[in-house]
């Protein structure tokens, strides 16, 4: 059975963090950006190719502030100003989980739509299998970069603790 916690005053523990050690922020900022652009190639190697390779060369690791407009997916709206995230085209998603079989006619989407399309068989997209490239790539290397902002915040601690 797994345990979870959900933190609670992250703002005052962040306050009394940089009270005790005051680089943490800095050094834990440092390991997000580069665990998210060390992911995001990761997951740019497994992408799969098309006839172009514009797909394959959207994946970049940016500071989420940095992007304010773009949608975060599989986690609530954060309030750390170092949160660092992948961030790729939209088609990740179909690429990701494939697709249904569905009519690309006009007016395909409505009752009339499906029965004429089923009847006719034109308009008609087969699906896509899914191409699980992103989240597969994620849960392996999750431990390596939690470890990685571990290490971060430990090395800010042993600077202002001397012993580093």
């Amino acid at each position: 059975m797994a345990v979870t916690a959900e933190l609670k005053g992250r703002d005052a523990l962040m306050r009394r963090l940089n009270q005790l050690a005051p680089n943490v922020e800095k050094y834990a900022a440092q390991a997000k950006l580069e665990v998210a652009e060390e992911a995001a190639e990761m997951m740019r190697e497994r992408a799969p190719t098309g006839a172009t390779l514009e797909y394959r060369e959207s994946f970049s690791g940016e500071l989420l502030a940095n992007n304010p407009n773009k949608q975060q997916v599989g986690l609530s709206q954060t309030k750390d100003p170092s949160a660092a995230g992948v961030f790729a085209k939209y088609i990740w998603r179909f690429l990701e989980f494939g697709t249904a079989p569905h009519s690309t006619v006009k007016g395909g989407g409505t009752v009339l739509g499906k029965k004429n399309a089923a009847a006719g068989g034109k308009g008609m997209h087969p699906g896509t299998a899914a191409q699980p490239h992103i989240f597969p790539t994620w849960r392996a290397y999750k431990k390596k970069a939690s470890a990685r902002i571990r290490t971060a915040v430990n090395k800010a601690v042993r600077e202002a603790m001397g012993k580093g």
